[in-house]
């Protein structure tokens, strides 16, 4: 733990109370509006030191700290990508701050493109594991035999299992499906979607992956849900684009809603 998420924390602490936090939720583009559910305090990330400040459309850079369904959370409202700066490990400070206010679970939430054509536009999908496309680590320089993460189960079996459950309690039709990720920023060719799908990915996006490595080297338990915000390229005549994905997320933002909504008073 560095001490600046020591010096983070004590400092946050200080605006929201003392009251330690059980789960930090990150939230993807299109689906910052989401923190707004949350009954506590916002702090934009310009004033908290070292934590990134996105530059992508879509985001809401405050970190929310407070409840939602009798639960403490900790709601990121932006994320920093692989893409903006180069950077894979962006996100570290953050989850470690999050990990010093208590917390011990992450949910990331993110945009995605469909492999899958019975998981159209407006779908959500519990990531049951992911694929590193992109063959980058946010680890990548960590000098300690710490960095050796291993990754089965990364996403936590009991976790999906109650977002399952949830989803079936709120008759919400919640997919499961492996997720591959892609640097970006430009979006997928035709023949890396042909790839990536024989592989055996069902949906595409450019996020997630290095904070799950990250909150995993932390030692945090990880869940993922994915909104589908478009069909990956060659598989529909959608014209896909940044703008296409922020109008396409609020489609799947209720669902994604109703169903964290049920699960978080079981994680």
């Amino acid at each position: 733990m560095s001490r600046n998420a020591e010096e983070l924390a004590n400092k946050i602490r200080a605006i929201v109370g003392p009251a330690p936090v059980s789960i930090g939720i990150i939230l993807g583009s299109g689906l910052g509006h989401l923190a707004g559910a949350v009954e506590g305090i916002a702090i934009p990330y310009d004033e908290l030191e070292g934590f990134p400040h996105p530059k992508v459309s879509g985001h809401n850079p405050n970190l929310v700290i407070g409840n939602l369904e009798g639960v403490r959370v900790a709601v990121f409202g932006g994320r920093a990508h692989y893409y903006e700066s180069g950077r894979g490990d962006a996100m570290l400070l953050p989850l470690e701050v999050l990990k010093a206010l208590g917390g011990d679970t992450m949910i990331a939430t993110n945009s995605a493109g469909s492999m899958v054509p019975d998981m159209p536009t407006g779908s959500i999908m519990c990531l049951s594991d992911h694929i590193n496309f992109s063959g980058l680590n946010p680890l990548i320089g960590t000098q300690t035999d710490a960095r050796f993460v291993p990754m089965k189960d990364c996403y936590d079996p009991k976790m999906r299992e109650i977002l399952i459950q949830s989803a079936l309690d709120v008759k919400v039709k919640l997919h499961s499906g492996i997720y591959a990720w892609y640097s970006g920023p430009s979006f997928e060719t035709v023949a890396e979607i042909k790839a990536i799908r024989m592989l055996g990915a069902d949906a595409v996006g450019m996020s997630t992956v290095p904070e799950v490595i990250l909150a995993r080297f932390l030692g945090l338990r990880c869940a993922a849900i994915s909104t589908i915000t478009n069909m990956a390229a060659g598989m529909s005549n959608e014209s896909i684009s940044h703008e296409h994905t922020k109008a396409m997320a609020p489609l799947g933002a209720a669902k994604l809603e109703k169903v964290l909504r049920a699960a978080l008073p079981h994680f």
